[in-house]
């Protein structure tokens, strides 16, 4: 006699967490930096923790951020304090913001030669210490000498920042010496082969044209948005943990 096995009850589907929504952060915006910052903070830095702002500048970034729900380290050359010689102690920094000057134009020589001039004088104030930066004997020079800075700043970076820290760097791509320099790109490779891991890279618009001064024949479009990216950083002793583990 053939046993008759009981029916097999159809394995019931495992409902999803969480809700439908648009209600999400997105990756472009058309949008003041301050907006987009918040947004940054928001997605990838709990409150509470500390956040080394290197290039504070005017605190641009931070005008819409609550107060106290960081705490803020802010440094800059105007307060005596280099962001590729940082004054803290291995691993002991939750974050770090990057905004050194991004343009070739403020590497120069002369004072006259620097980007900046006349109605541009607050982007000088705002991205620069307004010094002449001449090279080394055999350095970086124009928009090398901007990627120089960023990877110094980074180098330094990682020292202060824990394991699985976060490292935001606003940058914009630039056209020098009439060859298209995709900023953003290099950044990206040159920071993932220093043992930092991208995680996140938001679009900001500005939301009014540039104006181009003496055009007599344009080769590259003009660049009007820029990059806020958002890099963690790795545990050596297990590179391919992206998150720190749960306590």
């Amino acid at each position: 006699m053939t046993e008759v096995q009981p029916a097999r009850r159809p394995a019931g589907r495992k409902r999803p967490d969480g809700v439908a929504t648009t209600d999400v952060t997105l990756s472009a915006h058309v949008a003041a930096n301050a907006d987009v910052f918040c947004q940054v903070l928001d997605l990838h830095v709990p409150g509470g923790s500390t956040v080394a702002d290197v290039t504070w500048g005017k605190g641009a970034f931070w005008r819409k951020v609550p107060d106290g729900r960081y705490t803020l380290l802010a440094t800059d050359l105007q307060t005596g304090v280099d962001a590729t010689a940082l004054p803290y102690a291995d691993g002991e920094i939750d974050a770090v913001v990057l905004d050194p000057p991004y343009m070739e134009g403020l590497f120069r020589r002369e004072l006259e030669q620097l980007a900046g001039n006349g109605t541009h004088a607050a982007f000088r104030g705002r991205y620069s210490d307004g010094a002449p930066t001449a090279p080394p004997e055999g350095g970086p020079r124009y928009h090398d000498a901007v990627l120089d800075l960023y990877l110094r700043a980074g180098a330094e970076a990682k020292r202060v920042l824990r394991a699985h820290g976060v490292f935001i760097v606003k940058c914009q791509d630039e056209v020098s010496a009439n060859r298209q320099r995709l900023t953003h790109v290099e950044l990206i490779n040159a920071y993932a082969a220093a043992g930092f891991y991208c995680k996140d890279l938001f679009v900001v618009v500005r939301p009014n044209r540039p104006g181009i001064t003496r055009l007599v024949r344009q080769e590259h479009a003009r660049k009007n948005h820029s990059y806020f990216l958002v890099f963690i950083k790795l545990d050596p002793l297990h590179p391919n943990r992206l998150r720190a583990p749960k306590p």
